[in-house]
């Protein structure tokens, strides 16, 4: 029986393999829902944006509930870590590049 802690010892770095198979596999299978309800508010998030934003939305969301993952920590860290803000940054970016304002039909 695997468990939870035997799937996150695979590591790339400080970061567990599992954690961002998951993450990305999660916003893979919920994107159609998000984008469908962004629609209803006239905003176009195609799916492609949605696998951009999860990184830099992972660490958004560990902010506002106080878990302080490893990324999350790094990347709000003022004195270092400048790689990983830079990664995210532009994940940030290529995911709102993506992102479009309907007009009412």
């Amino acid at each position: 029986m695997f468990s939870i802690e035997f799937l996150r010892q695979f590591r790339l770095g400080e970061y567990a393999i599992f954690d961002f198979l998951v993450s990305f596999f999660g916003i893979f299978l919920l994107s159609p829902l998000l984008s469908k309800f962004f629609l209803k508010i006239r905003i176009s998030v195609p799916v492609q944006s949605w696998l951009f934003l999860t990184l830099p939305l992972s660490i958004l969301v560990h902010w506002m509930f106080g878990t302080m993952t490893p990324m999350t920590k790094y990347f709000l860290d003022m004195s270092g870590h400048y790689s990983l803000k830079v990664i995210i940054l532009i994940l940030l970016l290529l995911g709102l590049k993506g992102v479009k304002i309907v007009k009412k039909v």
